[in-house]
This record gives C-alpha cells, sequence and structure tokens, in this order.
C-alpha cells in the first residue's frame, strides 16, 4: 500500500473511533436507497438495536406506523437528496416498540463528482426536553384557563412600561373594556384625574419595581367613568437573569364592602348618639331631681325667713336651713364633676393607714350602732399618691353603701394590700405598686348586669328618693385621676369588695413637688382696698358685692370685660376680681388686658369650673363657686399677697 493510501487508512480508523465512541448521538450511514450500512454506540443505546441487528434493514423502521403510512421516511431522504439537508423533530420507534422525541438531520453524501452514494444520518432523543416542554405548555394552559376563569378578581399584565398585555373576564366585568379595547392602553386610565396628576400610577409602578410588591385600596374608574373602590396588588415579573419583563396586576372590587362597612360606622354613631343622649337625659333627669329638692329648701326657708322677718320673728333656724340645702347642692355639682374627672385634685403623699384611723370616729358616726366596722391592715404599708380631702370622701361613700347592702348587725371590713401591677396586666392600670383599699361588705351582692352600670351616674338600686347614685361614680372618677381605678367584685347572696387600687407616692416621680402650696404669710389684716368685682350674671355681681362691701371695702360693679376696663381707666383700683366664663371676653382675656394696662393690679380668678381650659389665667390666683364670705375674704387677701410675692395660688373655695 502506498503512504498516501496508508494515511488514508488511518484517517478512516480515527473517524471510525471518534463516531464509535459518541453515546449521546445515534449516527449511522444509509445507501441510496434508506438501508442502514454502520451503526455506532449512540444508535444501539438510543434505539435499541445491536449493528447485526439493523445493518442492511430500511431506516424506515425507526418511524411510526402512521408515518410510514403518509411517506415520512421517503419523504426524508428526497428532501436531503434534492435540498441538500433534512431536519425535522417527531415520534421515533425504539426496538422494543417504545416511543421518543427525536431530533434528526439527514445529509446527502456524495463522491467528489457529485454522484449519491447515500447519507449521513443523526439522531438525538430529545424525550426529557419534550416532556418538560409539554409539561410547561400544560401548566400555562391550566394557568391560563385558570385566570380566564376568574371573574371575581381582574388580573392582567403590565409591560415594564405600564402598557396593558392581557386582560382576563374578571378585568372585563369589573372595568367595562373588553380586551380589544384595553390591550395595548396604559393601565393610568383606571385611575381618577386628581390620582394621575399626583403621579399615583407612576408611584405604583416604582414601588413595585424597587420592592417587588405594591398594595393599596383607592377610587378606580370603569369605562363608563363611575367609580368603584378597589384592593390593588401589582408585583414585578421577571426573567431567570433577574430582568424586569413586566408587572402582574390584581384588582378586587371592594365597593359593596366598603358601603357595607360605612354603613355599619353609621349604624354604630348612631347607637353611640343614641347611648350618650340616653346617658345625657339620665343624668339631666338626676341632676334635676336633686337639685329640685335642694331648691324646694333653699326657696321654702328663705320665703319663711321673710315672712317671720317681717313680723319680727326668728328666722335663724330658716337661713341654717337654706344655708345647708345650699351645701349640700355643692356637694352634690363636686360629685358630678368626681365623676367627669373635672376636680382639682391637691396630690400629695398620704398614709392611708393614719387616715382611716383618723376618720374611724366619723365613720362610725355616719353608719350607726347597727354596723360593725372591722379594719384589717398591714404592719407597714406605703404611702400613696392621692388627695386626702377626697380619699376620705371616698372611703365614706363605698363604707355608706356597704352598710345599705348589709343586713342589720352585719360587718363590714376595710382592709388594705399592697399590690403589684406587672406589664402584661389587662386591669387598664399602668405597671407600678400599688396600695389596694378595700370595703367589703355581707349584703345580697349584684349580678351582673348590675355590676356593670354600677358606677353610671344616677344608677342606684336604693330606690327612689334614696341616693343620689353618684357615690360609685364619684369614686371611680376620683380613682381614676390619682391614676389608679376602682374595681368591684361581686356575688349575688355573698356579698360585694368595692377595691379602691391607689398609686404608691414613691412611684410617682416628682409626687412631692406635687403637694400642697403653702399659703403665703400675710398678715391676717389686709388694708381698705378698692375692689372691681365683674360677672355678666347680675344676681352673682350684687351678691359678691355686698359681700366684699361688708368686708369693709369699696366695690366698683362691671357685667363685662367691656364695662371693666372702662372703669379700670377712671378708677384706681386694687383688685380686679372676675369671673371667669362670660361672653365676648372671658375673665382671663379681661385679666390678660388688664395686666397690660396696669402692670401692678392684684387679680383674682372666680369660676363655676373647677379647672380651667390650659394656659386660661393658669398663674392667678382663683377662687371656685359656690363661696361664703370667709372664703372670699381668704381669696382677697391671698390675691393680693400673691401679687406683692410674685406667688402662685390654688383654687380656694370648695
Amino acid at each position: 500500500m502506498s503512504d498516501t493510501g496508508t494515511v488514508w487508512a488511518q484517517r478512516e480508523d480515527r473517524f471510525e473511533l471518534l463516531v464509535q465512541s459518541v453515546t449521546d448521538y445515534a449516527i449511522y450511514m444509509l445507501d441510496p436507497t434508506g438501508v442502514v450500512t454502520s451503526w455506532n454506540a449512540g444508535a444501539q443505546r438510543i434505539k435499541g438495536y445491536q449493528p447485526h441487528d439493523i445493518i442492511g434493514q430500511h431506516f424506515s423502521r425507526f418511524y411510526t406506523e402512521e408515518d410510514r403510512t403518509i411517506g415520512v421516511p421517503a419523504t426524508a431522504l428526497a428532501t436531503a437528496r434534492d435540498a441538500g439537508r433534512f431536519e425535522a423533530e417527531g415520534w421515533r420507534v425504539r426496538r422494543d416498540g417504545t416511543r421518543f422525541w427525536a431530533s434528526v438531520v439527514i445529509d446527502p453524501v456524495r463522491t467528489p463528482d457529485g454522484t449519491l452514494i447515500g447519507f449521513a444520518k443523526v439522531t438525538r432523543d430529545l424525550s426529557e426536553r419534550r416532556l418538560a416542554e409539554d409539561a410547561l405548555r400544560r401548566s400555562e394552559e391550566r394557568f391560563r384557563l385558570l385566570v380566564q376563569g376568574v371573574t371575581d378578581y381582574a388580573i392582567y399584565m403590565l409591560d415594564p412600561t405600564g402598557m396593558v398585555t392581557s386582560w382576563n373576564p374578571g378585568a372585563q366585568r369589573f372595568k367595562g373594556y373588553a380586551a380589544e379595547e384595553i390591550v395595548g392602553q396604559h393601565f393610568s386610565r383606571f385611575y381618577r384625574d386628581e390620582d394621575r396628576a399626583s403621579g399615583l400610577p407612576d408611584v405604583a409602578l416604582g414601588t413595585a419595581a424597587r420592592e417587588g410588591r405594591f398594595e393599596a385600596e383607592g377610587w378606580r374608574v370603569r369605562k363608563d367613568g363611575t367609580h368603584f373602590w378597589a384592593n390593588v396588588v401589582i408585583d414585578t415579573v421577571r426573567n431567570p437573569a433577574g430582568e424586569l419583563i413586566g408587572f402582574a396586576k390584581i384588582t378586587r372590587d371592594l365597593t359593596e364592602r366598603r358601603q357595607a362597612q360605612q354603613a355599619l360606622e353609621q349604624a354604630q354613631e348612631a347607637f353611640f348618639h343614641s347611648q350618650k343622649m340616653d346617658a345625657l337625659g339620665k343624668l339631666t333627669g338626676g341632676v334635676a331631681h336633686d337639685f329640685n329638692n335642694l331648691l324646694a329648701a333653699v326657696i321654702g326657708s328663705l320665703d319663711l325667713a321673710r315672712r317671720k322677718l317681717a313680723t319680727g320673728g326668728d328666722i335663724a333656724r330658716f337661713i341654717d336651713n337654706a344655708m345647708k340645702a345650699a351645701e349640700r347642692g355643692a356637694t352634690l355639682t363636686q360629685r358630678m364633676l368626681a365623676f367627669a374627672r373635672k376636680q382639682e385634685l391637691k396630690l400629695e403623699t398620704v398614709d392611708p393607714a393614719a387616715l382611716v384611723r383618723g376618720m374611724a370616729d366619723l365613720l362610725q358616726r355616719t353608719l350607726g350602732a347597727g354596723v360593725e366596722i372591722e379594719t384589717r391592715f398591714p404592719l407597714i404599708l406605703q404611702p400613696v399618691h392621692a388627695d386626702p380631702g377626697q380619699l376620705e370622701l371616698a372611703l365614706l361613700n363605698l363604707a355608706v353603701n356597704a352598710r345599705d347592702a348589709s343586713p342589720q348587725g352585719s360587718t363590714i371590713v376595710i382592709a388594705a394590700a399592697e399590690k403589684r401591677v406587672g406589664k402584661s396586666a389587662r386591669n387598664g392600670l399602668a405597671p407600678g405598686s400599688y396600695v389596694c383599699l378595700s370595703v367589703t361588705d355581707q349584703g345580697e351582692g349584684m349580678d351582673k348586669d348590675t355590676l356593670a352600670r354600677a358606677t353610671e351616674p344616677f344608677f342606684t338600686t336604693k330606690g327612689i328618693g334614696k341616693g343620689t347614685g353618684l357615690g360609685l361614680s364619684m369614686v371611680h372618677g376620683f380613682a381614676e385621676q390619682c391614676g389608679g381605678r376602682l374595681m368591684l367584685d361581686s356575688t349575688p347572696g355573698q356579698g360585694t369588695t368595692a377595691a379602691l387600687w391607689l398609686p404608691v407616692a414613691a412611684s410617682q416621680p416628682g409626687a412631692a413637688a406635687d403637694g400642697p402650696v403653702q399659703d403665703p404669710v400675710v398678715s391676717p389684716v389686709i388694708q381698705t382696698l378698692v375692689v372691681l368685682a365683674v360677672d355678666d350674671d347680675a344676681l352673682v355681681l350684687t351678691n359678691t358685692a355686698a359681700m366684699i362691701e361688708d368686708l369693709g371695702h369699696t366695690v366698683l360693679q362691671a357685667t363685662s370685660g367691656k364695662d371693666a376696663l372702662r372703669l379700670l381707666s377712671e378708677h384706681a383700683v386694687d383688685l380686679l376680681l372676675t369671673d371667669y366664663a362670660m361672653p365676648e371676653m372671658t375673665g382671663g382675656q379681661l385679666a390678660e388686658a388688664a395686666r397690660a394696662g396696669w402692670p401692678d393690679l392684684a387679680v383674682l380668678i372666680v369660676s363655676g369650673y373647677a379647672e380651667l381650659p390650659s394656659g386660661a389665667a393658669g398663674t392667678l390666683p382663683k377662687l371656685a363657686k359656690p363661696f361664703r364670705q370667709d372664703q372670699l375674704a381668704a381669696a382677697v387677701r391671698d390675691a393680693v399677697a400673691a401679687r406683692a410675692t410674685g406667688q402662685v395660688l390654688k383654687f380656694r373655695g370648695r
């Protein structure tokens, strides 16, 4: 053999080794008629035939019966021969009869002079890829059917710029657009004009692109221009490389739910208003009932006094009776303010054990000899932060309630214990240390409905004319003003425990600073003053002026702030005594104007309110209505002294 022949033989051997080593592809030769003339390892693995089983056989046996019937094998060879190449994908058959999805390439093999001597055929098994693609297509089809079957949600796609690229029946039902009308349009047309002007659509897409999700509720616009309340969710859609390719947008029409919610809120508001009106009616009725009783005593006593005075009779007992009725009226007002948490408390450090010991005689006299009082106090008890006078009144109220609920000869227990409230407590108290003062009776107790209403104003179980129904409500308001709570525990037939929880003084930052303000040391004798008395109520003004004149002072009277400023400009005045609640110009505004023009003027504010609005004459001495002449005299002295020393005084009077 020549050297050239040897080289060619070696090349053919290497090519044969290369082809035979390939196992992922079936590579074999066909003669011009389609008979197999060679077979590699890949063909054996993919199709299942040994070389001696298939060489000399026609390649059409790899095709399905239906493909052979329609002449697909002959078409493949003819196309390769005429076009120089045939390529396709389709089902092929293995030796065992199973099918696989194949990618087939057939190339013609020609001699240098162009004579066809056969075909080179390469086949690749793509069954796994085909299965994956089929699964993906089925999944996509199921998803498409799912989306298209949803009518309660608008589900559609947007491209990265916000253009609509798909549209489901739910979107058509909500928004009124058919798919052909809206696909290719910008989604901002669903927003109101003011929302588009504020850039809300761009904010929505920007948030979704930046954070991966946008969710909101708001008004959207249908095709016919009507508005509906929508819940909107926009999610980003990204390819495997992480590039943004669009947005998935889901919208739900919540108009009916919102309308139902608004109707519920309106119904609740109407119900609460009805409750407030009912409470106001009870409050008004209770106040009217009690004050009518008091006014009957005042008017009747004063009428008798006037008649007796005309005949020279003794009127002292009638005057005393009228005073007692008026003081009871003041006490009733104080209880109402305590319930409303509008009384002014003088919070200080109080020893509860000493306070109860100090009022022992008062309790026994008030409750009567038929009730035994038992006290149960620990040897050491922390002081509390409270108003001592109001605390006495609260304990007295609780004790009287306990007596009224107990049978004759029973025992009332007044006890105390230190308690600790943690952060997880659900009793409405802030975390900290408390002293629990309790009053327990052996009475009939209360059922759940009665217990729930026990602290309501004017609610009483004592019967008509037997109590105002303000006792527990007053204690309730007092306790909350002190930073504590009133808690009631009652069982029908077993009695009731009313527990007054008050914060320990040590747990109140700055408690010492809130103690009683000491009156300035002034001479008990005060010089004669020129006092300008101002009140828009003529009866009150006349009475106040008479008291001041009886104290030896000169009085000027004004019924408005404007008249008062005029009198100040015409007379030398030492003290301005003004009511706070007046029309056109309040007492606080009058005081500011007077101080601006007359800096050395002493001012005393008189008010029927327990507390004035924030910042209203807050640094000026005050006198609470109603007041007696001795209280007025002390308040006048204090006001003059306060002006001289620059001190601030608290309310005087009741």
